[in-house]
C-alpha cells in the first residue's frame, strides 16, 4: 500500500492539471472561436464599386433596385392599362429583394384614384383598388392637377436621367414647396455609389425647379 503522503500528492497534481486545462478555454484561442470550434470570419459592410462602405438605405437600394426586372414606365403602362380612361399619378418601387414590387397610383379625369401593384419581375398588375378615403375635395384636387399636367410623368423622368444617369424608383405629380407649382417628383438611384437624387420638374414647362442629392 501507498504511503499516505504519496496519494495526497497525486490528488494535488491531478488537481492542478484540471485548473490549467480550464484556463486553457478562457484564453485567446476561446475567443477566436465559435460554439462547435470553429473560426469566425468577421462580417464586412457591402461597398460601392469604389470600396467605400454604403449606408444603410444605400445598401438597401443596392439589394432591391437591380431586382426590378420591368422599370417605372412598364409598370405605369400595366397600370393605366387595368383602370379605363386613367392616367399615371405616382409610381414607385417598394416591396423586398425577393419580392419588389411597384406601387402605382393612377386616377380618371373626375379625380377618382385607383392603387394598382405592379410586380417588378414579371409586370403583372394587380387588381386595381379605388382609394378609400378619398373625399370630394380630394377628387377635385386631383382632377385639377391633371388636367394642369401638360408634362407626362415618362416625359418629367426622361429630363431627371439626362440630368443623372440611373434608376428610375420613383415618380409622383404633386405641388411643390414653390408657391404651389406643379411638379412631378422624380427619384434616380445612381448604381455607382446608390446615392438617391430627387428631381422636381415643372409639370407645365418641363424645367427642373429642385434637385436634391440623398447620400444616406
Amino acid at each position: 500500500m501507498a504511503p499516505r503522503g504519496a496519494g495526497l500528492v497525486c490528488a494535488a497534481a491531478v488537481a492542478a492539471a484540471l485548473l490549467t486545462g480550464c484556463g486553457n478555454d478562457d484564453g485567446d484561442d476561446g475567443a477566436k472561436t465559435g460554439a462547435a470550434g470553429t473560426s469566425k470570419a468577421p462580417t464586412s459592410a457591402p461597398t460601392t464599386a469604389s470600396g467605400a462602405t454604403l449606408t444603410e438605405d444605400q445598401a438597401e437600394r443596392k439589394e432591391l433596385v437591380p431586382k426590378a426586372k420591368v422599370g417605372y414606365d412598364k409598370a405605369l403602362d400595366a397600370a393605366v392599362a387595368a383602370v379605363d380612361k386613367s392616367k399615371p399619378v405616382s409610381v414607385e418601387l417598394k416591396g423586398t429583394p425577393d419580392k419588389p414590387v411597384w406601387e402605382t397610383e393612377v386616377a380618371t379625369a373626375d379625380g377618382a384614384a385607383h392603387t394598382v401593384d405592379v410586380d417588378a419581375v414579371t409586370g403583372k398588375a394587380d387588381k386595381a383598388r379605388a382609394k378609400s378615403d378619398e373625399d370630394a375635395d380630394d377628387k377635385r384636387e386631383l382632377a385639377d392637377r391633371l388636367g394642369k399636367a401638360k408634362v407626362s410623368a415618362q416625359q418629367a423622368a426622361q429630363t431627371a436621367t439626362d440630368k443623372t444617369k440611373g434608376t428610375v424608383t420613383s415618380v409622383e405629380l404633386e405641388d411643390s414647396d414653390k408657391a404651389g407649382t406643379l411638379v412631378w417628383s422624380v427619384d434616380v438611384v445612381t448604381t455607382k455609389d446608390w446615392n438617391k437624387t430627387t428631381y422636381d420638374i415643372d409639370a407645365v414647362s418641363r424645367k427642373i425647379v429642385r434637385e436634391h442629392v440623398d447620400r444616406d
